[in-house]
């Protein structure tokens, strides 16, 4: 007898039914990602403690990590090599103050976790941990735990953002902030210059540092790599559109790409230059924004946002052509390869020269 068709009922239950298999299948996985993240850190913890009785502490470690590395392998099997435990060892030193008893449910419980040294990331594994062991600073190494749990970074992805030196850029920012705060009282919202970057690292389109490049291939290789870009703009950003037509009485202008950003509820229109900035372009710039905020911007969306990305730029003349109370128009410059940390130190002493210099033309101190 030939079975009968599935009713339109029964199919849509048994949908639902997969659906339920599928994350409970999802969430046992986490458990046991998040069991071994706990239990890898207690080992850790034996094996500092341990050592911390001994007399010779190199030698005793040495062949404390040995004898428990035979040990457990012929107890459990494979897995427990002298390197591993090594590895366990410095994961506890890492993460010192944590207590691994206590998980947290929820991304939006991300925050706290790291803020009260709870426990460990229920959606980060053992990988995950073994690249953020490697981050030297705490605080970098909370932002990053923090972001990759929040944003739900692969292993490659979080490689990435501590590779580009992502935080480190971002705490030059913030010092840059800083600096500015002095001269005008903060908002406590976020507001569009919370968002912008300085330098933008693009070393994944994997182009030369050549006079040979061309913007239409700058933005080409953006939008082939749009996920990546997506990653370094920050959280927020949607990809609205390419090379978008304004026309003014005949006359047609393309910025090369626009954006929404979901927090700040505003369109970001980005323009890429491959050399240094000029004043036709910072003006340029304020017509487009002005276009979007009377033409295209709705009656629940805040101002438009521009961001020009050069290869150099003045902040005295866009200053001075813009205004000091300008909080719509940014430039900021990308670099095609990694920034090393000297460059960074450098880029920072150089923005609070400029700073004081600027606070001191007007009798203000920093």
């Amino acid at each position: 007898m030939p079975d009968k068709p599935i009713a339109s009922g029964n199919a849509e239950m048994f949908e639902r039914v997969v659906s339920i298999l599928e994350s409970a299948r999802t969430n046992v996985v986490r458990s046991i990602n998040s069991e071994m993240v706990a239990a890898y850190w207690l080992i850790g913890r034996e094996i500092v403690e341990e050592v911390q009785k001994g007399a010779e502490r190199a030698e005793y470690a040495m062949q404390l990590v040995e004898n428990l590395s035979l040990q457990l392998n012929e107890r459990f099997g494979k897995g427990f090599s002298t390197t591993n435990l090594k590895y366990f060892r410095l994961f506890y030193l890492a993460f010192p103050a944590r207590d691994p008893g206590g998980y947290v449910a929820g991304h939006e419980l991300v925050t706290q976790c790291v803020t009260n040294s709870v426990g460990f990331m229920p959606n980060l594994g053992w990988s995950h941990y073994r690249v953020l062991m490697r981050v030297e600073h705490p605080d970098a190494r909370a932002y990053y735990e923090r972001e990759a749990a929040n944003n739900g970074w692969s292993v490659r992805q979080l490689e990435r953002q501590i590779h580009s030196l992502f935080f480190e850029r971002l705490l030059k920012s913030v010092e840059k902030e800083k600096m500015h705060a002095r001269l005008a009282a903060m908002k406590a919202e976020l507001r569009p210059i919370d968002i912008i970057k300085d330098p933008y690292v693009l070393e994944f389109l994997d182009l030369p540092e050549s006079h040979e490049l061309t913007e239409s291939a700058l933005e080409q290789a953006l939008i082939s790599s749009l996920q990546q870009f997506l990653l370094e703009l920050g959280g927020g950003f949607a990809f609205v559109a390419r090379q978008m037509r304004i026309t003014l009485e005949g006359e047609h202008f393309y910025p090369e790409l626009v954006f929404y950003h979901i927090r700040l509820k505003c369109y970001v229109v980005v323009d890429l230059k491959i050399r240094k900035l000029i004043h036709g372009d910072v003006g340029q710039m304020q017509l487009y924004v002005n276009y979007f905020d009377r033409e295209i911007r709705g009656a629940d969306d805040q101002p438009t946002v521009g961001l020009l990305l050069c290869t150099e730029k003045n902040d005295s003349m866009v200053r001075y052509i813009l205004g000091e109370d300008n909080e719509q128009v940014f430039a900021a410059k990308y670099k095609l390869a990694l920034p090393t940390m000297e460059e960074l130190e450098a880029e920072l002493r150089k923005e609070r020269l400029l700073i004081e210099e600027a606070t001191a033309r007007y009798g203000q101190s920093i």
